[in-house]
Order: structure tokens, then sequence, then C-alpha cells
């Protein structure tokens, strides 16, 4: 995949550097918990915390036939996934734009699955049953958000870094 790389300079201080990529995807890969952002079928924004995996170039999560981002997504694939803290002049802040598609691919979930049972500490430990994640009664919907667009916001100094990707 390739990567373009672009600090925004109407954003921030001017003697900011743009934010590595590796800098952005490790706290991508890293992080314990994210913020998925969905569009119900009236227009009206969803937000839900979550914890999901990057794996394959892009985010991957799982949820529920029956919850509101399932619902969310059927109509529209568009989301946004967030991470980063919650202070203003230390850390890192990363947002994801881009298109979320089921994984139903026995040999990427299992990557997923994996990634998961690293990540977590078996707290997530999936297996793998006709094309989706199975944990006793639990069957969720497993997810893939291929980036578009990517934005790290820099706070020590403050800065904007965009990531496009082709």
């Amino acid at each position: 995949m390739s990567t373009t790389v672009e600090i925004d300079r109407r954003f921030g201080n001017p003697e900011a550097e743009a934010t590595p990529w590796a800098t952005a995807e490790s706290a991508l890969r890293d992080s314990e918990l994210y913020w998925l952002t969905t569009v119900r079928a009236d227009g009206r924004p969803h937000v839900t915390p979550l914890v999901g995996v990057w794996v394959d170039d892009g985010f991957a999560f799982t949820t529920g036939p029956d919850e509101q981002k399932t619902r969310n997504l059927e109509h529209g694939p568009q989301v946004a996934v967030t991470t980063g803290v919650n202070t203003w002049a230390q850390g890192l802040d990363v947002v994801v734009e881009g298109v979320a598609t089921r994984v139903d691919e026995v040999a990427t979930l299992r990557r997923i699955a994996e990634a998961y049972d690293a990540k977590y500490a078996g707290d997530w430990h999936w297996e793998i049953d006709d094309g989706g994640f199975v944990a006793g009664d639990m069957r969720p919907q497993v997810f893939h958000v291929a980036p578009s667009k990517i934005l790290a916001f820099g706070k020590a100094p403050h800065s904007q870094t965009r990531y496009r990707f082709r």
C-alpha cells in the first residue's frame, strides 16, 4: 500500500513536523479502545466505544447482528474510527476514515482472530464458523475498515498530519 504523508500547516504549530506514518500506525495497532462512528438511516450519527485490531493495513472490529452498528452499516458502509488520549498537550489522536466491509473469508478471519488473541491476552478469543466468529452463544459479524484517509493530531507541538492510501 502506497502512503502519502503531508502536514497541514493551517492547523497547529508552524514549527511542527509531520507525524511519521510508523508513529500513527503504532497508535492504531497498540490502542486498547477505539470509537466507531456510523450513520443511521435517518442521517444521525451513532458513536460507540469498542475494541478492535489493526490488521491487513486496516481496522477490524466485531458487532452483533442486531446491534445499531450493524443496522447502520447495512445502508451505509462509510465510517470513522478514532483513538487517542483525552489530553490537550501530550499524546496523539488518530482518525481513520474509510469503508467497513464484512469479512467472511476464513484466512482473513483467522488473522483477525489471532490479532485479537495476541492483543487482548485471551479476553477476546474467537473461533471461526460459517464465515464469522463464534464464542459460546455469541456470533458477531466481523468488519474490516480499509482507510481512505487517516489524520493524526499531534499535541506537543500541535499538528495535523494527513495520510492518504492508494
